[in-house]
């Protein structure tokens, strides 16, 4: 807990005084007789806390408060004086104090004070961490490729998010939409108020109107008390409603009023809610074919197509596939198997060759499977799931009809199991162990 004090005060005594109590809890103190030996100070060494006489030789200290926390705001000034002065207390207070306190009477508060003020530093520094880290893991720094499509649609994405624009993004599933919403919420002048995340198809009709739009205490069985629905929440922020095309019908012309006049209705209250929310779409269904089909209303259809960001499907970027195959090796191989340190290329050319469906998120998951089931440093082609070489592509590296090829990377894959304990493999595969054996020197199986 004990920090870095400095002390200005120009009586000795006092001075002396203070600084033997403090450095006996464990406190590094520095002493300062006026306020041009302090500022030299705390640019130099810039304190965790600084107790400050109010009358000083060359200023005063009310003033210094003022000054120290405009130039260095996290740290923390605490005030002493001779004789109580109920208006300098609360100008000091107005100018960022953290507590003014009289001097002699009150060395017993000293230490209660200079542990608070630190503990408040602590936190302030620990929230400052958890921001920049959450604006690395969430902001268009985090969005990994090289190829052109991608970069042109990052691109895209910083342009709208320095924007209040309504944004549509659309794409397969597994393609990083919510991962865009993020950024582009990273990127906005919204960035320091909430990001709320909502997907429209994981929940029904009746509780998805109460969850976005809030509702009253009484309002249905159940509703023993008010709640603030999802867009409330986000008010002043971003609300990215994921999946917007599995939305109810009938919700969606309330969403409609929440764009156009930025106000809702909660369930069972007649009053409209004025609220300020960005509002963010994601969907992997083509929209203007449900507004055809009736499923989806036009109106709103043209209010969220203000700016439509189409992401790329994992096959159509695949010269992106080896960096974010090794950024997720990285990221899995320090949780699963610390022991892995790299990529075959033969696990990279099935990587590459495959049609992934299910895209960056299906990549994900291969690659933490994978660290699993491998008993080497390197992630070979045996580690892969067995789709890869029975793939519907014409490009396979194994052949869907050689039942020798398969054979070979089925034992493959329980040796990896068993980690290469013979007997229990002869037994998964219900086999003689002298057959393991002559199969494994047959299929040249190390």
């Amino acid at each position: 807990m004990p920090g870095d004090t400095l002390i200005v005060d120009d009586e000795d005594k006092i001075r002396n005084l203070l600084s033997r109590i403090i450095k006996l809890e464990g406190f590094t103190v520095k002493e300062a007789a006026d306020l041009k030996s302090a500022r030299k100070i705390v640019e130099k060494d810039l304190p965790d806390v600084i107790l400050c006489d109010v009358k000083l030789p060359d200023g005063n200290g009310v003033e210094f408060v003022h000054e120290m926390k405009t130039r260095f705001p996290l740290t923390e000034m605490i005030l002493l004086t001779a004789y109580g002065n109920i208006a300098d207390g609360v100008q000091a207070m107005k100018n960022g104090a953290f507590d003014y306190i009289t001097k002699g009477d009150d060395n017993e508060k000293i230490i209660p004070l200079l542990n608070r003020a630190v503990e408040k530093i602590r936190l302030q520094k620990r929230v400052i961490q958890l921001e920049t880290r959450f604006h690395k893991d969430y902001g268009f720094e985090n969005i990994l490729g090289e190829s052109n499509m991608i970069r042109e649609v990052i691109l895209l994405a910083r342009k709208v998010s320095a924007t209040d624009a309504t944004v549509l993004l659309m794409g397969e599933t597994g393609t990083g939409k919510e991962i865009f919403a993020q950024a582009i919420h990273q990127g906005s002048k919204r960035n320091q108020k909430p990001f709320v995340a909502l997907n429209c198809s994981a929940i029904n009709k009746e509780l998805l109107e109460s969850e976005l739009f809030g509702h009253k205490e009484g309002s249905f069985t159940g509703a023993s008390k008010e709640k603030k629905g999802l867009i409330e929440e986000a008010h002043t922020g971003t609300l990215f409603l994921d999946e917007i095309g599995e939305m109810h019908i009938d919700l969606q012309a309330k969403l409609l009023r929440v764009l156009e006049a930025k106000e809702f209705i909660k369930v069972g209250d007649t009053r409209a809610t004025q609220v300020d929310v960005r509002i963010i779409a994601a969907t992997n269904k083509n929209l203007l074919k449900e507004v055809e089909a009736g499923k989806f209303r036009e109106d709103l259809y043209y209010r969220l197509n203000a700016f439509t960001i189409v992401l790329p499907p994992l096959r159509d970027r695949k010269s992106d596939i080896p960096l974010l195959a090794n950024h997720f090796l990285k990221i899995f191989s320090e949780k699963t198997n610390p022991n892995v340190k790299s990529i075959s290329s033969d696990f990279m050319d099935a990587l590459k060759k495959h049609n992934w469906k299910g895209n960056i998120r299906e990549l994900k998951n291969i690659i933490e499977r994978s660290l699993i089931v491998t008993n080497s440093t390197e992630l070979s082609f045996a580690d892969l799931p067995l789709e890869f070489s029975i793939d519907d592509s014409k490009s396979n590296i194994l052949s869907a009809f050689d039942l020798a090829s398969v054979e070979k990377l089925h034992i493959q894959r329980v040796l990896n199991h068993t980690k290469h304990n013979k007997s229990e493999t002869a037994r998964l595969l219900n086999i003689g162990l002298s057959t393991l054996y002559r199969k494994m020197e047959e299929y040249n199986i190390q």
